[in-house]
């Protein structure tokens, strides 16, 4: 059975996608997500804990080298002027080195968000590499 996009989307020239209506994909290789030009991607720089600036509504962020410590937490704040206080932002790491690192938003402010980064190893294994942390800002409507 096919169902046509019309039947789900009306069609606007302007001011991007508005709709009441559900927005699907049944493709097995393209999803849903943001296209070149809505994200952005830096590099931190002296610390774990350094914050870092990227504007964007999806991007990716490299950490510098970590030690971190098996059980231990750091956090960085990120600062984003598409941010809202009440947004979702999505955080997934590619990581190659020792250690279990995961990655959580500790909080959520105007043009700000902080990751926070745990090293999950039960074992007395630190950290030994950057991680890079992609990102997604889901808007959130409160009424």
């Amino acid at each position: 059975m096919s169902i046509l996009i019309e039947d789900y989307i009306p069609v606007v020239k302007f001011n991007g996608l508005n709709t009441e209506k559900a927005i699907l994909s049944s493709s097995a290789t393209a999803g849903i997500g943001y296209t070149t030009g809505a994200g952005g991607a830096v590099t931190q720089i002296t610390t774990i804990t350094t914050g870092v600036t990227v504007n964007g509504m999806s991007g990716q962020i490299t950490t510098v080298a970590s030690t971190l410590a098996a059980q231990a937490a750091v956090e960085f704040v990120v600062t984003n002027t598409s941010v809202s206080a009440t947004d979702v932002i999505a955080v997934s790491t590619t990581y190659a080195g020792a250690g279990s690192p995961v990655v959580s938003v500790a909080q959520v402010g105007s043009g700000t968000f902080s990751i926070v980064i745990f090293n999950a190893t039960t074992a007395t294994t630190a950290l030994n590499a950057l991680l890079v942390i992609n990102f997604a800002v889901i808007k959130v409507a409160t009424a």
